[in-house]
């Protein structure tokens, strides 16, 4: 019996998809969201300035961090994989913050609270830490095309992306490299 109902709604659903997916507003839509990753700011290019508030309210603007190797880290206190890499970050940052890195924060969360309570918790002990409220609609996220989190962007001392999406072992390997060739 729930094979021949299975056959029945799937003989009825189908054309109903295929008639929707090529439909002129759909394939539009698509259309603007591939328009919008290609967008996305690339390796090479030079990083978007972001403005954002910090915990203790006060307006900090990416462009300010220029002379120094920056990891731009998008997250969010309810993200479990961006939890759960904030201790590698800090080990990072404790490695390598005397050689001119540091970490610009941005959290996407829409509680203020819950974004500070998770800095406190986890440790976070660089002091670029920004909120935009706004989320995955704000200034930041739509800047750099944020489509899902963690996302990282590390921007090089002239303010060029060098990398995106390192983490760990590959952004230690990378860092090494820069400060290698810096010193």
């Amino acid at each position: 019996m729930s094979y021949i109902k299975t056959l029945l709604l799937t003989s009825v659903l189908l054309p109903l998809i295929s008639f929707t997916a090529f439909q002129p507003q759909t394939m539009e839509v698509n259309k603007q969201a591939v328009v919008l990753r290609k967008d996305a700011p690339e390796v090479g290019k030079k990083a978007p300035d972001i403005e954002l508030t910090d915990i203790n309210g006060k307006t900090i603007k990416l462009s300010s961090l220029k002379g120094k190797v920056v990891l731009i880290d998008f997250w969010a206190s309810w993200c479990g994989p961006c939890r759960k890499e904030n201790p590698y970050t800090v080990e990072i940052y404790n490695a390598y913050k005397d050689k001119g890195f540091t970490v610009f924060s941005v959290s996407i969360d829409q509680s203020k609270d819950k974004w500070i309570k998770a800095v406190e918790k986890d440790e976070l002990v660089w002091p670029y830490h920004v909120i935009d409220p706004k989320g995955w609609y704000g200034k930041a996220a739509t800047t750099y095309k944020v489509e899902a989190i963690p996302a990282t962007f590390l921007v090089d001392k002239d303010g060029t992306i060098v990398a995106t999406d390192l983490r760990g072992a590959e952004l230690d390997k990378t860092l090494k490299k820069m400060f290698k060739e810096k010193a």
